[in-house]
Protein backbone atom coordinates (compact mmCIF):
# COMPACT_ATOMS: atom_id res chain seq x y z
CA UNK A 1 0.00 0.00 0.00
CA UNK A 2 1.53 3.35 -1.07
CA UNK A 3 1.22 6.49 1.01
CA UNK A 4 0.34 9.55 -1.15
CA UNK A 5 3.34 11.78 -1.58
CA UNK A 6 1.29 14.99 -1.73
CA UNK A 7 0.21 15.84 1.84
CA UNK A 8 -2.53 18.11 0.49
CA UNK A 9 -4.21 15.32 -1.41
CA UNK A 10 -6.69 14.48 1.36
CA UNK A 11 -9.08 12.62 -0.94
CA UNK A 12 -6.37 10.31 -2.21
CA UNK A 13 -5.12 9.68 1.33
CA UNK A 14 -8.58 8.74 2.59
CA UNK A 15 -9.21 6.56 -0.47
CA UNK A 16 -5.94 4.75 0.21
CA UNK A 17 -6.90 4.37 3.87
CA UNK A 18 -10.25 2.84 2.92
CA UNK A 19 -8.42 0.43 0.63
CA UNK A 20 -6.09 -0.57 3.49
CA UNK A 21 -9.08 -1.09 5.78
CA UNK A 22 -10.80 -3.27 3.17
CA UNK A 23 -7.60 -5.30 2.76
CA UNK A 24 -7.09 -5.65 6.55
CA UNK A 25 -3.63 -4.18 6.07
CA UNK A 26 -3.09 -2.60 9.47
CA UNK A 27 0.54 -1.78 8.68
CA UNK A 28 -0.44 0.30 5.65
CA UNK A 29 -3.34 1.83 7.55
CA UNK A 30 -0.98 2.90 10.32
CA UNK A 31 1.41 4.50 7.84
CA UNK A 32 -1.44 6.35 6.16
CA UNK A 33 -2.86 7.67 9.43
CA UNK A 34 0.60 8.81 10.50
CA UNK A 35 0.95 10.54 7.14
CA UNK A 36 -2.26 12.47 7.75
CA UNK A 37 -5.09 10.36 6.36
CA UNK A 38 -8.21 11.20 8.39
CA UNK A 39 -9.90 8.09 9.89
CA UNK A 40 -12.97 10.20 10.80
CA UNK A 41 -13.57 11.69 7.37
CA UNK A 42 -17.25 11.34 6.38
CA UNK A 43 -17.50 9.45 3.10
CA UNK A 44 -20.20 9.83 0.44
CA UNK A 45 -22.17 6.88 1.85
CA UNK A 46 -22.19 8.44 5.33
CA UNK A 47 -19.61 6.08 6.80
CA UNK A 48 -16.06 6.86 7.90
CA UNK A 49 -12.89 4.81 7.49
CA UNK A 50 -13.08 4.05 11.23
CA UNK A 51 -16.68 2.87 11.02
CA UNK A 52 -15.77 0.67 8.05
CA UNK A 53 -12.94 -0.80 10.12
CA UNK A 54 -15.33 -1.52 12.99
CA UNK A 55 -17.77 -3.26 10.66
CA UNK A 56 -14.89 -5.15 9.02
CA UNK A 57 -14.17 -6.86 12.35
CA UNK A 58 -10.37 -6.60 12.48
CA UNK A 59 -9.26 -5.39 15.93
CA UNK A 60 -5.75 -4.72 14.62
CA UNK A 61 -7.07 -2.30 11.98
CA UNK A 62 -9.49 -0.68 14.42
CA UNK A 63 -6.69 -0.06 16.92
CA UNK A 64 -4.66 1.80 14.31
CA UNK A 65 -7.56 4.04 13.29
CA UNK A 66 -8.64 4.69 16.88
CA UNK A 67 -5.26 6.03 17.84
CA UNK A 68 -4.56 7.28 21.35
CA UNK A 69 -7.11 10.09 21.51
CA UNK A 70 -10.37 8.65 20.18
CA UNK A 71 -12.35 9.33 23.35
CA UNK A 72 -11.47 13.01 23.22
CA UNK A 73 -11.42 13.27 19.44
CA UNK A 74 -14.80 11.79 18.62
CA UNK A 75 -18.14 13.39 19.57
CA UNK A 76 -20.50 11.32 21.71
CA UNK A 77 -22.85 10.59 18.81
CA UNK A 78 -20.01 9.11 16.75
CA UNK A 79 -18.76 7.05 19.66
CA UNK A 80 -22.28 5.65 20.09
CA UNK A 81 -22.52 4.85 16.40
CA UNK A 82 -19.28 2.88 16.52
CA UNK A 83 -20.34 0.97 19.63
CA UNK A 84 -23.74 0.17 18.13
CA UNK A 85 -22.17 -1.12 14.92
CA UNK A 86 -19.75 -3.38 16.75
CA UNK A 87 -22.46 -4.66 19.07
CA UNK A 88 -24.89 -5.40 16.23
CA UNK A 89 -22.31 -7.35 14.22
CA UNK A 90 -21.23 -9.28 17.31
CA UNK A 91 -24.69 -10.16 18.57
CA UNK A 92 -26.02 -11.18 15.17
CA UNK A 93 -22.86 -13.01 14.17
CA UNK A 94 -20.68 -12.21 11.18
CA UNK A 95 -21.95 -15.00 8.92
CA UNK A 96 -25.60 -14.29 9.72
CA UNK A 97 -25.13 -10.57 9.17
CA UNK A 98 -23.41 -11.15 5.82
CA UNK A 99 -26.17 -13.52 4.77
CA UNK A 100 -28.78 -10.86 5.51
CA UNK A 101 -26.85 -8.06 3.83
CA UNK A 102 -25.95 -9.98 0.69
CA UNK A 103 -29.08 -12.12 0.37
CA UNK A 104 -26.86 -15.16 -0.15
CA UNK A 105 -28.33 -18.46 0.99
CA UNK A 106 -25.24 -20.59 0.46
CA UNK A 107 -22.75 -21.71 3.09
CA UNK A 108 -20.14 -19.22 4.28
CA UNK A 109 -16.49 -19.80 3.45
CA UNK A 110 -14.50 -19.51 6.68
CA UNK A 111 -10.71 -19.44 7.00
CA UNK A 112 -8.69 -18.59 10.09
CA UNK A 113 -6.17 -15.80 9.62
CA UNK A 114 -3.64 -13.97 11.77
CA UNK A 115 -4.97 -10.54 12.72
CA UNK A 116 -1.98 -9.40 14.75
CA UNK A 117 1.28 -10.95 15.87
CA UNK A 118 -0.35 -13.34 18.34
CA UNK A 119 -4.09 -13.38 17.65
CA UNK A 120 -6.22 -15.22 15.13
CA UNK A 121 -9.70 -14.57 13.80
CA UNK A 122 -12.06 -16.25 11.32
CA UNK A 123 -12.35 -14.44 8.00
CA UNK A 124 -15.78 -15.14 6.56
CA UNK A 125 -16.73 -14.73 2.91
CA UNK A 126 -20.31 -14.85 1.69
CA UNK A 127 -22.03 -13.38 -1.33
CA UNK A 128 -18.82 -11.83 -2.59
CA UNK A 129 -18.18 -9.92 0.63
CA UNK A 130 -15.68 -10.70 3.41
CA UNK A 131 -15.45 -9.69 7.04
CA UNK A 132 -13.37 -10.79 9.99
CA UNK A 133 -15.37 -12.12 12.93
CA UNK A 134 -13.52 -10.16 15.59
CA UNK A 135 -16.43 -7.93 16.48
CA UNK A 136 -16.48 -9.09 20.09
CA UNK A 137 -12.91 -7.89 20.46
CA UNK A 138 -13.71 -4.66 18.61
CA UNK A 139 -16.64 -3.98 20.96
CA UNK A 140 -14.47 -4.66 24.00
CA UNK A 141 -11.75 -2.47 22.53
CA UNK A 142 -14.14 0.45 21.93
CA UNK A 143 -15.68 0.20 25.38
CA UNK A 144 -12.29 0.32 27.04
CA UNK A 145 -11.14 3.21 24.86
CA UNK A 146 -14.31 5.16 25.62
CA UNK A 147 -14.06 4.41 29.37
CA UNK A 148 -17.15 2.20 29.48
CA UNK A 149 -16.80 -0.57 32.07
CA UNK A 150 -18.59 -3.57 30.60
CA UNK A 151 -19.92 -6.09 33.14
CA UNK A 152 -17.34 -8.71 34.05
CA UNK A 153 -19.81 -11.46 33.14
CA UNK A 154 -20.14 -10.03 29.65
CA UNK A 155 -16.37 -9.92 29.16
CA UNK A 156 -16.13 -13.53 30.28
CA UNK A 157 -18.94 -14.50 27.88
CA UNK A 158 -17.12 -12.85 24.99
CA UNK A 159 -13.91 -14.59 25.98
CA UNK A 160 -15.44 -18.07 25.78
CA UNK A 161 -17.69 -17.63 22.75
CA UNK A 162 -15.05 -19.28 20.54
CA UNK A 163 -13.44 -22.56 21.67
CA UNK A 164 -10.08 -21.43 20.29
CA UNK A 165 -7.75 -19.87 22.84
CA UNK A 166 -6.02 -17.74 20.21
CA UNK A 167 -9.25 -16.06 19.10
CA UNK A 168 -8.85 -12.31 19.34
CA UNK A 169 -12.12 -12.01 21.28
CA UNK A 170 -10.58 -14.03 24.10
CA UNK A 171 -7.26 -12.19 24.23
CA UNK A 172 -8.97 -8.79 24.19
CA UNK A 173 -11.28 -9.74 27.04
CA UNK A 174 -8.28 -10.96 29.02
CA UNK A 175 -6.41 -7.74 28.35
CA UNK A 176 -9.26 -5.51 29.49
CA UNK A 177 -10.08 -7.60 32.56
CA UNK A 178 -6.48 -7.38 33.69
CA UNK A 179 -6.23 -3.69 32.85
CA UNK A 180 -9.04 -3.11 35.33
CA UNK A 181 -7.07 -3.56 38.53
CA UNK A 182 -9.86 -2.92 41.03
CA UNK A 183 -10.52 -5.54 43.69
CA UNK A 184 -14.15 -5.64 42.59
CA UNK A 185 -13.32 -6.63 39.01
CA UNK A 186 -10.78 -9.18 40.20
CA UNK A 187 -13.19 -10.76 42.67
CA UNK A 188 -15.99 -11.00 40.12
CA UNK A 189 -13.68 -12.51 37.51
CA UNK A 190 -12.08 -15.21 39.66
CA UNK A 191 -15.48 -16.16 41.07
CA UNK A 192 -16.16 -17.78 37.69
CA UNK A 193 -13.76 -20.57 38.67
CA UNK A 194 -16.77 -22.07 40.42
CA UNK A 195 -18.99 -21.72 37.33
CA UNK A 196 -20.62 -24.98 36.16
CA UNK A 197 -19.45 -24.32 32.59
CA UNK A 198 -15.86 -25.64 32.17
CA UNK A 199 -15.27 -23.14 29.36
CA UNK A 200 -15.65 -20.28 31.82
CA UNK A 201 -13.47 -22.01 34.37
CA UNK A 202 -10.79 -22.53 31.73
CA UNK A 203 -10.98 -18.84 30.81
CA UNK A 204 -10.45 -17.85 34.45
CA UNK A 205 -7.21 -19.86 34.54
CA UNK A 206 -5.92 -17.51 31.86
CA UNK A 207 -7.20 -14.51 33.82
CA UNK A 208 -5.09 -15.63 36.78
CA UNK A 209 -2.03 -16.29 34.63
CA UNK A 210 -2.39 -12.95 32.87
CA UNK A 211 -2.55 -11.20 36.24
CA UNK A 212 0.65 -12.90 37.38
CA UNK A 213 2.46 -11.80 34.22
CA UNK A 214 1.10 -8.30 33.83
CA UNK A 215 1.53 -7.08 37.41
CA UNK A 216 4.96 -8.50 38.14
CA UNK A 217 6.53 -5.03 38.43
CA UNK A 218 3.68 -3.13 40.10
CA UNK A 219 3.04 -2.11 43.69
CA UNK A 220 0.37 -4.81 43.98
CA UNK A 221 2.57 -7.61 42.65
CA UNK A 222 3.23 -9.27 46.02
CA UNK A 223 -0.43 -9.41 47.03
CA UNK A 224 -1.57 -10.70 43.66
CA UNK A 225 1.15 -13.33 43.58
CA UNK A 226 0.00 -14.73 46.92
CA UNK A 227 -3.64 -14.50 45.86
CA UNK A 228 -3.04 -16.26 42.53
CA UNK A 229 -0.96 -18.98 44.18
CA UNK A 230 -3.70 -19.56 46.75
CA UNK A 231 -6.40 -19.75 44.11
CA UNK A 232 -4.47 -22.15 41.89
CA UNK A 233 -3.54 -24.43 44.78
CA UNK A 234 -7.11 -24.66 46.03
CA UNK A 235 -8.42 -25.03 42.50
CA UNK A 236 -6.13 -27.96 41.70
CA UNK A 237 -7.56 -29.92 44.61
CA UNK A 238 -11.16 -29.26 43.55
CA UNK A 239 -11.21 -29.33 39.73
CA UNK A 240 -12.89 -32.33 38.10
CA UNK A 241 -12.67 -31.44 34.40
CA UNK A 242 -9.47 -32.80 32.86
CA UNK A 243 -8.96 -29.94 30.40
CA UNK A 244 -9.39 -27.28 33.08
CA UNK A 245 -7.20 -29.23 35.51
CA UNK A 246 -4.47 -29.41 32.89
CA UNK A 247 -4.58 -25.64 32.50
CA UNK A 248 -4.39 -25.19 36.27
CA UNK A 249 -1.31 -27.42 36.43
CA UNK A 250 0.21 -25.52 33.53
CA UNK A 251 -0.30 -22.27 35.45
CA UNK A 252 1.08 -23.77 38.66
CA UNK A 253 4.23 -24.70 36.77
CA UNK A 254 4.94 -20.98 36.40
CA UNK A 255 4.67 -20.25 40.12
CA UNK A 256 6.82 -20.83 43.21
CA UNK A 257 4.07 -22.64 45.10
CA UNK A 258 5.93 -24.80 47.66
CA UNK A 259 3.56 -27.75 47.22
CA UNK A 260 3.94 -27.98 43.44
CA UNK A 261 6.23 -31.03 43.66
CA UNK A 262 3.73 -32.90 45.83
CA UNK A 263 0.97 -31.92 43.42
CA UNK A 264 3.00 -33.28 40.51
CA UNK A 265 3.62 -36.60 42.22
CA UNK A 266 -0.07 -36.92 43.03
CA UNK A 267 -1.17 -36.11 39.47
CA UNK A 268 1.48 -38.17 37.66
CA UNK A 269 -0.90 -41.12 37.47
CA UNK A 270 -3.95 -39.17 36.34
CA UNK A 271 -5.94 -41.13 33.74
CA UNK A 272 -6.08 -38.22 31.28
CA UNK A 273 -2.90 -37.52 29.25
CA UNK A 274 -3.94 -33.87 28.99
CA UNK A 275 -3.31 -33.66 32.72
CA UNK A 276 -0.17 -35.83 32.85
CA UNK A 277 1.58 -33.79 30.17
CA UNK A 278 1.82 -30.79 32.55
CA UNK A 279 3.17 -32.75 35.51
CA UNK A 280 6.90 -32.59 34.55
CA UNK A 281 6.83 -28.78 34.64
CA UNK A 282 5.90 -28.93 38.32
CA UNK A 283 9.24 -30.52 39.23
CA UNK A 284 12.20 -28.23 39.82
CA UNK A 285 15.89 -29.01 40.17
CA UNK A 286 17.49 -30.57 42.03
CA UNK A 287 15.02 -33.43 41.83
CA UNK A 288 14.86 -36.06 44.58
CA UNK A 289 14.76 -39.80 43.72
CA UNK A 290 10.96 -40.12 43.86
CA UNK A 291 10.56 -37.26 41.38
CA UNK A 292 13.16 -38.69 39.02
CA UNK A 293 11.38 -42.04 39.14
CA UNK A 294 8.07 -40.34 38.33
CA UNK A 295 9.69 -38.65 35.35
CA UNK A 296 11.18 -41.93 34.12
CA UNK A 297 7.75 -43.53 34.32
CA UNK A 298 6.25 -40.63 32.36
CA UNK A 299 8.96 -41.07 29.71
CA UNK A 300 7.40 -44.50 29.11
CA UNK A 301 3.86 -43.12 28.90
CA UNK A 302 1.55 -44.24 26.09
CA UNK A 303 0.95 -40.63 25.06
CA UNK A 304 3.60 -38.90 22.95
CA UNK A 305 2.96 -35.43 24.37
CA UNK A 306 3.47 -36.78 27.89
CA UNK A 307 6.71 -38.51 26.89
CA UNK A 308 7.97 -35.34 25.22
CA UNK A 309 7.27 -33.22 28.27
CA UNK A 310 8.84 -35.74 30.64
CA UNK A 311 11.92 -36.22 28.46
CA UNK A 312 12.55 -32.49 28.26
CA UNK A 313 12.43 -32.26 32.05
CA UNK A 314 14.29 -35.43 32.92
CA UNK A 315 17.21 -34.80 30.59
CA UNK A 316 17.54 -31.31 32.06
CA UNK A 317 19.79 -32.73 34.79
CA UNK A 318 22.93 -34.85 34.72
CA UNK A 319 21.59 -38.30 33.82
CA UNK A 320 22.15 -41.16 36.17
CA UNK A 321 22.40 -44.81 35.19
CA UNK A 322 18.62 -45.23 35.04
CA UNK A 323 18.22 -42.16 32.82
CA UNK A 324 21.03 -43.25 30.50
CA UNK A 325 19.15 -46.48 29.83
CA UNK A 326 16.14 -44.45 28.68
CA UNK A 327 17.94 -42.03 26.36
CA UNK A 328 18.49 -44.30 23.31
CA UNK A 329 14.81 -45.19 23.25
CA UNK A 330 13.72 -41.56 23.60
CA UNK A 331 15.99 -40.57 20.72
CA UNK A 332 14.37 -43.27 18.55
CA UNK A 333 10.82 -42.55 19.70
CA UNK A 334 8.12 -42.84 16.99
CA UNK A 335 6.85 -39.40 17.98
CA UNK A 336 9.20 -36.80 16.42
CA UNK A 337 8.44 -34.27 19.15
CA UNK A 338 9.81 -36.66 21.78
CA UNK A 339 13.04 -36.91 19.82
CA UNK A 340 13.27 -33.14 19.37
CA UNK A 341 12.66 -32.39 23.04
CA UNK A 342 15.16 -35.02 24.16
CA UNK A 343 17.85 -33.85 21.77
CA UNK A 344 17.24 -30.21 22.63
CA UNK A 345 17.63 -30.87 26.35
CA UNK A 346 20.77 -32.94 25.76
CA UNK A 347 22.16 -30.00 23.80
CA UNK A 348 22.41 -27.92 26.95
CA UNK A 349 23.20 -30.24 29.85
CA UNK A 350 24.93 -33.46 30.92
CA UNK A 351 28.31 -32.16 29.86
CA UNK A 352 30.30 -34.65 31.89
CA UNK A 353 28.81 -37.91 30.67
CA UNK A 354 30.73 -39.40 27.73
CA UNK A 355 27.86 -41.68 26.72
CA UNK A 356 25.75 -38.63 25.97
CA UNK A 357 28.29 -37.26 23.52
CA UNK A 358 28.15 -40.49 21.56
CA UNK A 359 24.35 -40.35 21.49
CA UNK A 360 24.57 -36.83 20.11
CA UNK A 361 26.90 -37.98 17.35
CA UNK A 362 24.31 -40.59 16.40
CA UNK A 363 21.68 -37.85 16.26
CA UNK A 364 23.62 -36.22 13.42
CA UNK A 365 22.17 -38.96 11.17
CA UNK A 366 18.63 -37.76 11.89
CA UNK A 367 16.47 -36.57 9.01
CA UNK A 368 15.24 -33.70 11.21
CA UNK A 369 17.48 -30.61 10.98
CA UNK A 370 16.34 -29.45 14.42
CA UNK A 371 17.61 -32.66 15.98
CA UNK A 372 20.91 -32.34 14.10
CA UNK A 373 21.24 -28.76 15.30
CA UNK A 374 20.65 -29.77 18.92
CA UNK A 375 23.25 -32.51 18.56
CA UNK A 376 25.83 -30.13 17.11
CA UNK A 377 25.14 -27.58 19.82
CA UNK A 378 25.47 -30.26 22.50
CA UNK A 379 28.89 -31.23 21.17
CA UNK A 380 29.92 -27.58 21.14
CA UNK A 381 28.80 -27.17 24.74
CA UNK A 382 30.99 -30.13 25.67
CA UNK A 383 33.90 -28.63 23.72
CA UNK A 384 33.99 -31.81 21.65
CA UNK A 385 36.56 -31.76 18.81
CA UNK A 386 33.91 -33.12 16.43
CA UNK A 387 31.92 -29.86 16.69
CA UNK A 388 32.91 -28.33 13.29
CA UNK A 389 32.05 -31.54 11.48
CA UNK A 390 28.77 -31.74 13.38
CA UNK A 391 27.73 -28.23 12.35
CA UNK A 392 28.67 -29.00 8.75
CA UNK A 393 26.15 -31.84 8.86
CA UNK A 394 23.31 -29.67 10.19
CA UNK A 395 22.60 -28.22 6.75
CA UNK A 396 20.82 -24.98 5.86
CA UNK A 397 18.44 -23.49 8.42
CA UNK A 398 15.31 -21.47 7.76
CA UNK A 399 14.43 -18.00 9.06
CA UNK A 400 12.72 -19.50 12.10
CA UNK A 401 16.20 -20.06 13.58
CA UNK A 402 17.13 -16.38 13.32
CA UNK A 403 16.95 -15.82 17.08
CA UNK A 404 17.93 -19.34 18.13
CA UNK A 405 21.21 -19.45 20.04
CA UNK A 406 22.10 -22.99 19.00
CA UNK A 407 23.57 -22.00 15.61
CA UNK A 408 26.02 -19.73 17.47
CA UNK A 409 27.56 -22.69 19.26
CA UNK A 410 30.13 -23.20 16.51
CA UNK A 411 31.42 -19.64 16.82
CA UNK A 412 31.71 -20.02 20.60
CA UNK A 413 33.53 -23.33 20.16
CA UNK A 414 36.01 -21.74 17.76
CA UNK A 415 36.59 -18.85 20.16
CA UNK A 416 37.34 -21.22 23.03
CA UNK A 417 39.69 -23.25 20.83
CA UNK A 418 41.49 -20.41 19.07
CA UNK A 419 45.30 -20.77 19.01
CA UNK A 420 47.22 -19.07 21.78
CA UNK A 421 48.98 -15.92 20.58
CA UNK A 422 52.65 -16.43 19.81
Amino acid sequence: MTVPTDPDDADAAVAALCAAVAAYDHGAAEALVEAGADPDRVLPDGTTPLLRAVEGGSPAVVAVLLGDDARLRLPEAERSRLLDAAREWYEEGAAERLRRLTGSAGPADTVWVTDSEYDSVPEITLGGRSVRAGHGAVLTQLEWEFRILAPVAELVARGVRSPRRDHVDQSTSLHVLNSRVSAQTWGQAVAFRHDPDPRRRAFVVDVVRYRLWSLSDTAHAGWYEKECNRILTEWEAEETDADVLGRVLDALGETDVPTREAIGLRRAGHPDPGVRRWVPDLFVSPRPPDVRKALRDLCRDDDGAVRASAAGALVGEEPGEDELELLPGLLRDPDPEVVRRTAYALGYVARGVPEVAELLVQCLDSGDPDVRLSAAHGLAVRNDPRTPEAYARVGPLGPEYQHDQRPGGLLEWRWRNRPDPV
